[in-house]
């Protein structure tokens, strides 16, 4: 075939078959349209090809990651012990701070997890809002926890982690049972909810358990003035996940996991002959083995410094008032149509609502198949959710949402994806309704 041929393949397969993210009406998922700088840096590191494992694989790629997590610690509010790694995803974020959680529970027992696994343990706990992301079941699972370690917290009325019930959870422990974590989020995916971050730090602290934030959604909002504050107490994290591919315009996978106390990573350490001998570390030729569960990794680190030297703390914090700005517009336009419901409103950039019908038996077909008529026509991308009812919290809805990352987009086009939502919402309404007879 050819390398050219081989190319426009490609291009006609991803391009002109795939999503366009950087459309108005791409509005389903924290995904976004990616920045040039960040893509063509990207393209240097992958023609370099480093690996941050060993020095000697790739020493300036080593230092640009260790330039972006000493820029991240200090956005975070972390000291001057404070380290990080990036990893290929904010799930493995996730799991690589539970790991590292689970080790600490483990010592402060006498025990070494990573020597005799985790069978000494007696019952181990993870405690996370009810609405925390799956990822926090799934790494429970590959630790050898078990899905059943997981204790959800119940949410308030703001879908934020209650601090009385988390405080009454772990005050009801007896001592046949460890508490490893307790996991906080800073941006549920949904609905950009924030849990009370200094509350739950004070009670994790005064029960001497790692705490551990999600932020891999909500950690872009530190570059904003203006959202920052909602923010208050991540600093006080043992560990935190972020996602430079969601609030931070980066091709993905760019996710970092933080840590307050760089001997956080010792568990992981590993003197590997001919990759870190010791007298080599000791000469100061040393990889980042020692940070993440990989051992070949590629520099990602260079399209987010790349971008943070091109646009600072300011021009990406315009960008994140620029979405959060369509989202709060995206909101009242909801609220001003009779036909659409809203479900949750914009805490960061997100948007939960429904297409509303007199049929309440049919309204979540309808609203299952709005999203789908919208997909299958092109007409746009929109995303889709279960609620708990507010009726009955027991029951789910089926809701839409708007992910708005897309700092181009308009006011005016936020208005024209309303219009064809209530579109698609009108002709399902019909062929549902000619359906029943």
């Amino acid at each position: 075939m050819g390398t050219r041929a081989a190319l426009n393949l490609m291009a006609n397969v991803l391009i002109e078959h795939g999503i366009d993210l950087s459309h108005p009406r791409a509005a389903a998922h924290l995904q976004p349209p990616t920045l040039s700088v960040a893509v063509a840096a990207d393209v240097l590191a992958s023609a370099g090809n480093a690996s941050l494992d060993t020095y000697d694989s790739g020493p300036s790629a080593i230092a640009v990651e260790r330039w972006l997590i000493q820029a991240l610690t200090r956005l975070a509010g972390l000291g001057d012990r404070a380290d990080g790694v990036l990893t290929p995803g904010g799930s493995l974020s996730n799991l690589l701070g539970l790991l590292l959680a689970r080790d600490a529970a483990a010592l402060r027992r006498g025990l070494n997890a990573r020597e005799h696994g985790v069978a000494a343990l007696p019952g181990p706990v993870v405690f996370c809002s009810e609405l925390a992301h799956f990822s926090v079941h799934r790494a429970c699972a590959a630790l050898g926890l078990g899905e059943a370690a997981v204790h959800p917290i119940a949410t308030d009325a703001r879908r934020r982690m209650r601090p009385e019930a988390l405080a009454a959870a772990l005050d009801a422990l007896g001592p046949d049972r460890t508490p490893l974590a307790v996991m906080a989020t800073a941006g549920t995916t949904d609905f950009g909810s924030i849990d009370p971050l200094p509350q739950i730090a004070e009670i994790a602290s005064g029960h001497g358990v790692w705490m551990h934030v999600d932020a891999a959604y909500g950690f872009g909002a530190l570059l904003s003035d203006r959202l920052a504050k909602r923010l208050d107490g991540l600093e006080l994290a043992d560990s935190i996940t972020l996602d430079l591919h969601k609030i931070g315009w980066q091709p993905a996978a760019t996710s970092v996991l933080l840590v307050s106390d760089t001997t956080a990573f010792t568990s992981l350490d590993r003197e590997v002959a001919y990759l870190n001998p010791t007298d080599d570390s000791e000469a100061g030729y040393d990889g980042l083995l020692g940070r993440s569960l990989q051992t070949t990794r590629r520099p990602d680190a260079v399209k987010a410094t790349a971008t943070m030297l091109a646009y600072g703390r300011e021009g990406l914090g315009r960008m994140v008032d620029t979405c959060h700005d369509l989202a709060r517009h995206a909101e009242q336009r909801i609220l001003a149509e009779p036909r659409l419901e809203l479900v949750a409103p914009a805490e960061l950039t997100t948007v939960v609502f429904r297409y509303r019908t007199t049929d309440l038996s049919r309204a979540d077909e309808l609203n299952g198949a709005l999203r789908r008529r919208l997909l299958e026509t092109g007409t746009a991308l929109i995303g889709r959710t279960e609620v708990a009812s507010a009726e009955d919290p027991a029951t789910k809805q089926v809701c839409l949402k708007f992910t708005l990352l897309n700092p181009t987009t308009t006011t005016e086009d936020i208005d024209d994806l309303v219009a064809v939502v209530l579109d698609a919402g009108r002709a399902c309404a019909r062929l549902i309704e000619e359906s029943a007879g």
